[in-house]
């Protein structure tokens, strides 16, 4: 009887061992610097929501895995994706030759460029019409690197501002005419407030993807499955839902392109 107990026992042991191994297979451990608006943030119920969580449950789902999500600071993702503690990292991070060295992407889904943003009734469609206007950046900003790399050759001035709600308050306002930021943030903004729009992409080549181990076969898996996903139509419908509007047809989110190396 006792030995009938201690098989038992063992069976019932190792049932549970495979069932949590099992489990933990089936379960995808994805690191996001959650608070990162509006790539992944948490809604008024707590709930983990934005375009990148949405993206990768759903890759995820058709890869027939659930989604655990571990919120981890943006400079922890690299030592915890090459650990092993992470599958997948996402928050909004951009492919570099550098960051290929050591970990991999997919291929990109989000080119990040700069942009113009303008009163919603301006005429004022490019930087080539800011000859003597005034445009805001955000103060050590790429946005504000840009401008001044550019101040030349465009003529405009430039404001400082420490913070988006200033200048778009002064921009409403009429006491500046433009703003120069990461085009996400203010499609973002305008869909959220109105009463502005960017009126132009201004191109610097950064590309957003998501982050995996050197080794890890996933970097291949999920970029099939952004191939897909791009020729379903299903990013460019994402991107609309948290921009406002659909990405431009020669953007990274709505063009299939190799996996970077």
């Amino acid at each position: 009887m006792k030995r009938t107990k201690t098989v038992l026992g063992g069976l019932l042991l190792v049932s549970l061992v495979l069932g949590a191994r099992a489990q933990a297979q089936d379960t995808l451990n994805v690191g996001a610097n959650i608070g990162n608006v509006p790539w992944e943030f948490q809604d008024a119920s707590g709930a983990n929501v934005g375009f990148e969580i949405e993206l990768v449950t759903k890759i995820a789902e058709n890869l027939g895995k659930k989604v655990n999500i571990v919120n981890t600071p943006f400079n922890g993702l690299f030592s915890a994706v090459q650990s092993g503690r992470i599958d997948v990292a996402i928050s909004s991070i951009t492919i570099t030759k550098k960051r290929l060295e050591t970990v991999a992407f997919a291929q990109p889904y989000y080119d990040s460029d700069q942009s113009l943003t303008v009163t919603s009734g301006s005429t004022l469609g490019n930087v080539s019409a800011f000859k003597g206007k005034t445009v805001g950046v955000d103060t050590g900003s790429t946005g504000a690197m840009w401008a001044t790399t550019h101040q030349a050759q465009y003529g405009y001035k430039i404001r400082e501002y420490t913070g988006l709600n200033p200048a778009m308050l002064d921009l409403k306002a009429g006491r500046i005419e433009g703003y120069i930021s990461d085009i996400p943030a203010l499609q973002y903004y305008a869909k959220i407030t109105g009463g502005v729009k960017v009126a132009q992409r201004l191109k610097t080549g950064e590309q957003y993807s998501m982050m995996f181990d050197k080794s890890s076969p996933l970097a291949a898996q999920f970029n099939t499955q952004l191939d897909a996903l791009k020729k379903s139509g299903y990013v460019s419908k994402l991107h609309q839902k948290w921009f406002g509007v659909l990405p431009e047809k020669s953007t990274s989110t709505a063009t299939v392109l190799p996996m970077p190396k």
